[in-house]
């Protein structure tokens, strides 16, 4: 089943002389429990491409369909809550809310959708990232790596359609980028998630399940898994 699809997605920043096709007709599927990389050096289409699946963007054209919702007939308000309760977020810079305690920042989507917490869930996914002692730390109390697994534990928390992952070791050494890749890998196997990673780092790209290599706008070749070809 194909929790996210790009149908002939296209992007173009200016016109004229100084049109730019960021993306140039995007074909793209991911299935349910898949863990895939988007891997592209820098002006590829790859961040992008992210801001489109994330619905943090509007193409110029073409779709994108999450969970078998074409997210571009939303509202903005629909669009706000549908991003918060269907893709889990896990960003370079981890963007965790300072002034809240680690627990507080893993359950903070479900507080704004005003959902009641399941808390042995939460646990669970806490146990398993090895952060039962740190529930009561700041994230300035913490470690990189650390507040990576916080970063991780919250965009499963809300159990999205899938977890988009934006260059999520960017800001780590090498060794606890295997760690928290590693990890993050696991998750996705224990809690059955599909997570889509972007990443220049081919090396990191190779624990996914699929690679896809992203240049000039478009798909240049498929590696692993069930092979695709960009039409």
């Amino acid at each position: 089943m194909a929790i996210l699809q790009t149908i002939d997605l296209k992007k173009i920043y200016g016109s004229g002389e100084n049109e730019v096709k960021a993306l140039n007709g995007i074909h793209l599927q991911v299935e349910k429990g898949e863990f895939v990389s988007i891997v592209g050096t820098s002006g590829s289409g790859k961040s992008t491409l992210l801001h489109l699946m994330g619905g943090l963007d509007t193409p110029t054209a073409g779709k994108v369909i999450v969970d078998g919702k074409d997210i571009g007939t939303l509202t903005e308000e629909e669009l706000t809550i549908f991003r918060r309760r269907k893709i889990g977020f896990v960003f370079q810079s981890y963007n965790l809310v300072p002034v809240l305690n680690v627990f507080e920042n893993i359950v903070l989507p479900i507080e704004l959708d005003q959902e009641e917490i399941n808390r042995d869930f939460i646990m669970e996914i806490v146990e398993s990232l090895g952060l039962e002692d740190k529930l009561e730390s700041l994230p300035s109390q913490l470690s990189g790596g650390q507040q990576q697994r916080v970063a991780i534990a919250r965009a499963l928390a809300t159990r999205p359609a899938f977890i988009l992952a934006d260059e999520p070791t960017g800001n780590l050494d090498s060794k606890t980028s295997q760690d928290v890749l590693g990890l993050l890998k696991l998750m996705a196997q224990k809690f059955t998630q599909t997570i889509v990673m972007i990443t220049h780092n081919e090396e990191l790209a190779q624990l996914s399940d699929r690679i896809i290599h992203i240049e000039d706008g478009k798909i240049m070749n498929i590696k692993g898994g069930a092979e695709h070809e960009d039409k």
